[in-house]
């Protein structure tokens, strides 16, 4: 049983670690190039915010990969980032409403905002309920 408990968290750090590095890639390809990423000319002001927001998507995506490490402590930063990508998604759902679908990479966007980032929230709290408490704050494996 400890066996299969210590894989399965060591498999959830793997998979998080992948994850964190969409919002941290695009976070940075966003401060960096701002609204260049996906059209050459913007308004300075859209520009800015693209900025803006591309630094809170680099920020998310650094807090998930601070909970990497031990994972099963952090259950409140896990969810609170969740409970932000998934306000996201849905504005981004509203946005497909009113607009129509995006190009694909908005589309993966809405499914790790929607479907992946919860699920690994209901996974990363299955792991946290079933490391006993004393080890999950004496630092034993």
């Amino acid at each position: 049983m400890a066996h299969n408990l210590f894989h399965e968290k060591k498999v959830l750090q793997s998979v998080v670690f992948l994850a964190s590095l969409v919002p941290i890639i695009a976070g940075i390809s966003g401060v960096l190039q701002g609204t260049g990423m996906v059209e050459p000319v913007a308004d300075i002001s859209l520009n800015s915010h693209v900025r803006y927001l591309s630094g809170l998507l680099l920020a998310i995506g650094a807090g998930f990969a601070i909970c990497i490490p031990h994972i099963e402590r952090k259950t409140n930063l896990f969810t609170l980032l969740t409970c932000i990508v998934f306000v996201g998604g849905l504005a981004r759902l509203l946005s497909v409403t009113f607009d129509g679908l995006p190009d694909k990479p908005m589309l993966f966007g809405l499914f790790m905002e929607l479907f992946l980032t919860p699920v690994l929230c209901f996974w990363q709290r299955r792991i946290a309920e079933k490391i006993p408490f004393h080890k999950k704050y004496s630092g034993e494996q």
